[in-house]
């Protein structure tokens, strides 16, 4: 959270930060602060994922998919061609022997079909862990909810079900409605802002949220 900023609505206290928390803020231990509209912490980009890179995190995740895939479509054959082809052991020996591929005089065998494997195993792991993850934000955007927030909602859910009642996630606002605003296609911005790099922010301050039952975001993405 920004220092210095004016917290306009806050929904508790934070005990680490002893320091009023806006809605959907949440602190993280391991950065020492609060993150507004956090939704985990990632360990390989040693940041927050919250409310000003959530966009950039998904895009990254769903690039990096798309590019490891088109590689296994399109390098299929390469692969396939030389894996049945090459019959000798990779050792460490062949590896440190010069022997000119006739088809790539520039390149030794051995290393080529080691480049290949390697190529093949990255973009397979690639394909499944981002892959995974990206499934799963796409549900989370789709129901206009974070990490954090989706285990609150299915422990809210289930305590509203004792009771008889109905739990509503204030945040959802329909998946169309979701997407936009999670991609910032509003204020006459279309999707050249989503698949061309663009530094638009997201939609608001992250300080305070419209929910459902006061549909302000709703009404900005439909002008």
């Amino acid at each position: 959270m920004p220092k210095g900023s004016v917290i306009p609505e806050a929904v508790s206290i934070c005990k680490r930060c002893i320091a009023p928390k806006p809605p959907r803020t949440h602190h993280c231990s391991i950065c020492n602060r609060c993150i507004l509209k956090m939704d985990h912490h990632c360990p390989w980009m040693n940041a927050c994922i919250g409310h000003f890179n959530h966009r950039y995190f998904f895009l990254f995740c769903v690039y990096m998919v798309a590019g490891a895939l088109f590689l296994l479509v399109f390098g299929f054959n390469i692969f396939y061609d030389h894996y049945t082809k090459y019959k000798e052991p990779l050792t460490v020996e062949r590896l440190l022997t010069i022997k000119p591929d006739p088809a790539l005089p520039w390149q030794y065998e051995a290393w080529y079909h080691g480049v290949l494997m390697y190529v093949a195993l990255v973009c397979v792991g690639v394909s499944l862990a981002l892959g995974t993850l990206a499934v799963w934000h796409y549900r989370l955007i789709s129901n206009g909810e974070t990490s954090v927030e989706a285990h609150i909602n299915k422990s809210e859910a289930a305590r509203y079900r004792k009771e008889g009642k109905v739990y509503v996630n204030p945040y959802d606002f329909g998946v169309r409605t979701n997407w936009m605003l999670f991609l910032g296609l509003v204020e006459g911005r279309t999707w050249r802002h989503v698949l061309l790099p663009s530094t638009h922010l997201p939609q608001g301050n992250g300080l305070q949220w419209a929910t459902v039952h006061n549909n302000k975001q709703k009404d900005l993405c439909s002008v």
